[in-house]
């Protein structure tokens, strides 16, 4: 087996090119709702699955909403979301859970950090591969599922964009 990688995709791929300049026109709310959403429907049953009474991660994206509303601080947010990446740290023999995990971490992040928006992209399509096929694939087989798996990312949030958004994020990717 070749060395598993814990994301997939790279910042230069095209999928993930494309999915970075949709995020770039839309606000943090929007980002932040998107990601929250796609990863509780799209990822977060990939941990689920393997750690059914280990609700941090959901406990993550559920703080991120309730802070969305206004119910909640950020510090509070914020310890739910360390709290997911410690459920990931913890799931390392099963790396399309601890993949699901970050995602979740990464998406409920946003609240804080709109940079955090892309991390859904690298590991809900880590998640995504080794839950649908395994560990011991060639490269160009995870490689493919992540660029399935960003469109379909980009295809939801191209179904909440706001048209025109009059104030989108303000992201340096530092990538």
């Amino acid at each position: 087996m070749a060395k598993l990688r814990k994301m997939l995709g790279v910042a230069d791929s095209p999928y993930i090119v494309s999915l970075m300049r949709l995020i770039e026109t839309q606000s943090k709310n929007t980002l932040a709702n998107w990601c929250i959403d796609y990863t509780e429907a799209h990822v977060l049953p990939i941990y689920e699955k393997a750690y059914p009474s280990d609700t941090r991660p959901r406990d993550a994206l559920d703080a991120a909403r309730e802070w969305l509303k206004g119910n909640i601080k950020l510090p509070a947010a914020k310890a739910c979301i360390l709290a997911a990446h410690t459920a990931a740290r913890k799931a390392e023999e099963n790396p399309a859970a601890q993949a699901a995990a970050r995602a979740a971490g990464q998406a409920a992040a946003t609240i804080h950090a709109t940079t955090h928006s892309i991390g859904i992209a690298f590991y809900g399509a880590a998640a995504n591969a080794y839950d649908r096929v395994g560990l011991d694939e060639k490269p160009a087989v995870y490689d493919q599922i992540a660029s399935e798996e960003c469109a379909k990312m980009e295809a939801a949030l191209r179904s909440v964009a706001i048209p025109n958004e009059p104030n989108p994020a303000k992201i340096n990717w530092n990538c």
